[in-house]
């Protein structure tokens, strides 16, 4: 039960950039939540999956001696909907978040490089996905808003 959780449903086992699918599986999930339950649903399943993971990580990386295996997109899954959340709920809200949430959850800059290095444990595989969606968040609410100035 603990393999399907972290690796969302086996998305983390797909051969080729497995935190980019298990990206896109969380977006379409989440549309799923924002279009029948709303933001706020999606705001507190990203807020519950984080709590459950940060323990499942813990007990994983225990028992197999590897920290962030690759296969885990769980993570992945909690950064898209905290930025899907701040982003607000149009297709072209939800595209932007899952660019730039890929954006920074590959570059790392600033400070979610520094979890991604320092914080061990299920608190630092979370943690850098957690502020991604912040900043993705913020970046594709600010690029939605800056487009429809234009149109």
């Amino acid at each position: 039960m603990r393999r399907i959780f972290l690796t969302f449903f086996y998305t983390g086992l797909l051969p080729k950039a497995p935190g980019t699918w298990g990206t896109i599986a969380g977006a379409i999930l989440g549309l799923g939540i924002l279009q029948y339950l709303g933001l706020e649903t999606l705001f507190l399943g990203m807020v519950l999956i984080t709590i459950i993971a940060i323990k499942e990580i813990d007990k994983e990386e225990k028992e197999s001696g590897i920290h962030d295996a690759s296969e885990i997109v769980i993570d992945e899954v909690a950064g898209i909907w905290l930025a899907m959340a701040m982003s607000g709920a149009t297709m072209t809200q939800i595209i932007l978040s899952v660019l730039f949430f890929r954006l920074f959850d590959i570059w790392k800059p600033s400070i979610i490089g520094r979890i991604d290095r320092e914080v061990e444990g299920g608190l630092g595989v979370m943690g850098d996905d957690i502020v991604a969606g912040i900043f993705a968040g913020i970046a594709s609410a600010g690029v939605y808003q800056a487009l429809g100035y234009f149109n």
